[in-house]
């Protein structure tokens, strides 16, 4: 019998392990890929407090994982199939075992959305990428694209200036919704060109992608853009579709929560991308993950 599952080894997952370890909890996190969810695939992550110069995403994950494991919180790597969450023991069913627990805390995160445009699943890995630290290198000195105008787009467009030799910013409106000190450093860069007020029609190529199709939604007129490869950052999708159906999600999937981090379901909480919240970062994943295990340990003692 465990005391808390949990689901997810971002950095809420993470340091909310770190936090029910110390407070003598049984502790297990559930994670289906490598420890760090999406904050692992950032090149630079600036804006987390304690790094002055900034520190990698796979770096500043590595650590978050090693101090887990330091406290010692077991980490499998399994997808969780089902849940049994009602009545005071709950069923994690992953691989092929079955964890029997006090307590789950949902914190499996978001996955990147999808254009939804013809050929883009016919060439993802070969030219359609939604992960620029993952796959830049593969286009080197070559010209690619990145689709969207919020930080993600414009720190991913940022990094492949590093590597390609020309990066086209397409955004569906005339202006980015990046903070401002992304979309100066974006405005400055050379190598960077945007194309405003433009979606893509068809991702095109024989082989591999060669091109997009696009248009201007304000003039209607249609062009191709010649390019090796197209990076797409429009939005996140809630890891939610796992859950039982007495867990209460809003209409884009995210799990609805008090604000202390308790879902509708007795023992069951949330926390990171995966709640409905104003801002997903890797500090607010911090605080969720603290302020997720407090809560528990009240709810513990009542």
């Amino acid at each position: 019998m465990l005391d808390v599952v949990i689901i997810g080894g971002g950095p809420a997952g993470m340091t909310a392990g770190i936090y029910a370890a110390r407070a003598g909890f049984k502790t297990m996190i559930l994670e289906t890929g490598a420890p760090g969810g999406q904050a692992s695939t950032t090149e630079t992550i600036e804006n987390y407090p304690g790094f002055p110069g900034g520190i990698s995403g796979p770096e500043l994950m590595m650590k978050f994982y090693e101090q887990t494991i330091n406290f010692g919180v077991e980490m499998e790597f399994a997808h969780v199939e089902s849940l049994e969450l009602t009545g005071p023991v709950k069923k994690v069913k992953a691989g092929d075992n079955i964890y029997e627990t006090r307590s789950v805390i949902i914190a499996s995160g978001a996955r990147p959305r999808v254009l939804g445009v013809q050929g883009e699943a016919k060439f993802r890995g070969k030219g359609v990428s939604y992960c620029a630290t993952c796959d830049g290198f593969f286009f080197k000195d070559k010209e690619v694209a990145v689709i969207g105008g919020g930080d993600t787009a414009v720190e991913e467009a940022l990094y492949l200036t590093k590597i390609c030799s020309k990066v086209y910013l397409i955004h569906r409106r005339d202006k980015l919704r990046a903070t401002q000190i992304l979309q100066d450093r974006a405005m400055k860069n050379e190598k960077i060109e945007f194309i405003w007020d433009t979606v893509v029609d068809e991702i095109t190529g024989d082989d591999k992608l060669n091109g997009l199709s696009l248009h201007n939604v304000k003039t209607q007129k249609k062009f191709k853009l010649n390019i090796d490869g197209v990076f797409i950052f429009v939005g996140y999708i809630p890891n939610s579709d796992y859950l039982p159906r007495e867990v209460e999600i809003d209409e884009r999937g995210y799990v609805i929560t008090d604000v202390e981090l308790r879902t509708n379901v007795a023992g069951v909480y949330a926390i990171g991308d995966v709640r409905q919240k104003n801002l997903r970062q890797v500090a607010t994943a911090v605080g969720d993950g603290a302020l997720a295990i407090t809560t528990l340990e009240r709810d513990f003692a009542k």
